[in-house]
């Protein structure tokens, strides 16, 4: 597993859910990363024109320009930043066109603050393979109570009312992220 050396490694991190940003970027810290968020290509260009980053984690999919356009920008900015592509929509296409265009490592969503930090150690190669992970049930009720809530701006009552769920377990199940995030 490759751990940041020394003074903390910085890394960017970017995709469109805040709450996984929120609790993966508190994960990494942990781990010894300096982490700076950004929630779309467009928001993450200026980011890394400016710092370019040891270590990136990038969404394939956000509102805006994919993921893939911001692979490409971070490997010519600085050839040597370990980027790790993370998508919920995992494809062979998709995955080995991150690689050639400079992602490290291309890992299928839920995926943890460990095997992030494990991808950053693999060497890139066209030879990609998707780990077949069966998505848990506690993961796809988050992921879907997140869709819902964005939907909602963010309202709690309109969220458990769309979701036909009391406000309080609503409020108990979003301050527990499932342990994939941990």
């Amino acid at each position: 597993m490759t751990e940041p050396q020394g003074e903390s490694a910085s890394l960017l991190l970017v995709d469109d859910d805040v709450t996984f940003c929120k609790v993966l970027k508190h994960a990494l810290e942990k781990r010894g990363f300096s982490v700076a968020v950004a929630h779309s290509v467009e928001e993450a260009i200026p980011l890394a024109e400016a710092n370019p980053p040891e270590f990136a984690v990038v969404d394939l999919k956000m509102g805006g320009a994919p993921g893939l356009v911001l692979v490409e920008t971070l490997h010519r900015l600085d050839p040597n930043t370990r980027i790790v592509m993370l998508t919920g929509y995992a494809s062979i296409a998709t995955a080995v066109e991150a690689i050639k265009l400079g992602a490290t490592q291309y890992l299928a969503k839920p995926a943890n603050a460990d095997e992030i930090v494990a991808a950053f150690g693999h060497t890139a190669s066209s030879d990609v393979r998707i780990k077949a992970q069966p998505t848990q049930i506690e993961n796809l009720e988050w992921e879907h109570i997140q869709r819902v809530l964005r939907e909602h701006d963010d309202n709690i009552s309109a969220t458990a009312r769309a979701l036909n769920m009391h406000r309080r377990t609503l409020q108990r199940k979003l301050a527990k992220p499932p342990s994939c995030l941990e």
